[in-house]
């Protein structure tokens, strides 16, 4: 095969690649609409703030399997990088981000696979949220894929510290920033888990807990 046929080969393997985890991706996005118009049509209140899905490019998935020392063939990646679709619900409270987790996993289409709970444990930087490992059946026209999608959960407080986090350290090897300014930041993780605490507290006061 000449090179330009092996080079349009490859271009659509990759698409057929990630054609899955993009039709995975909208089926979680489908069921996350549904349940915040549901929530709201209720009357209950909808804790889904925002919500921002995302599907990894060829180049970050090469530098996460280079990484993991991930062999570059499809069946490697799709084994080792349970990633490659991820999606963020960004929640009013600390409460909501359990509830909708909730909601979310006791589908009978959704398999959960792995949760990474760093609300109640944070990282050493201070980071915060809850990280879902789900898998989803795509139907593709032959077939039935079982495509996993990572869920990110965290409250508006958390993903503002995230956010801001990132783009201090945009280009920067955290290890080299002085130490100072690595606490400072830590500082402002807890202060940001202070506030969650106490707007949830003060709604809770003015409207009782959620129906």
């Amino acid at each position: 095969m000449d090179p330009d046929a092996a080079w349009h080969q490859h271009l659509t393997d990759l698409n057929h690649f990630l054609m899955v985890y993009k039709f995975g991706l909208a089926e979680i996005n489908t069921k996350i609409t549904i349940l915040a118009e549901e929530l709201t049509h209720r009357g209950s209140g909808n804790p889904i703030e925002h919500v921002n899905p995302r599907l990894k490019t060829a180049a970050s998935i090469t530098a996460k399997a280079t990484r993991l020392n991930c062999p570059l063939t499809f069946d490697d990646l799709r084994a080792r990088i349970r990633d490659i679709a991820g999606i963020r619900i960004v929640c009013s409270f600390v409460s909501d981000v359990y509830t909708v987790a909730n909601m979310l996993t006791r589908q009978p289409d959704i398999n959960l696979v792995a949760t990474k709970d760093y609300i109640a444990k944070p990282k050493p930087n201070g980071y915060r949220s809850l990280h879902l490992i789900v898998e989803i059946p795509v139907f593709m026209s032959d077939r039935v894929v079982a495509v996993p999608v990572e869920v990110q959960l965290r409250t508006v407080a958390m993903d503002f510290w995230a956010s801001l986090e990132h783009k201090i350290y945009y280009k920067h090897d955290p290890e080299v920033v002085p130490p100072r300014l690595r606490d400072e930041l830590t500082a402002a993780a807890e202060d940001a888990a202070r506030l969650d605490l106490r707007m949830e507290r003060l709604h809770r006061e003015i409207h009782g807990p959620r129906r």
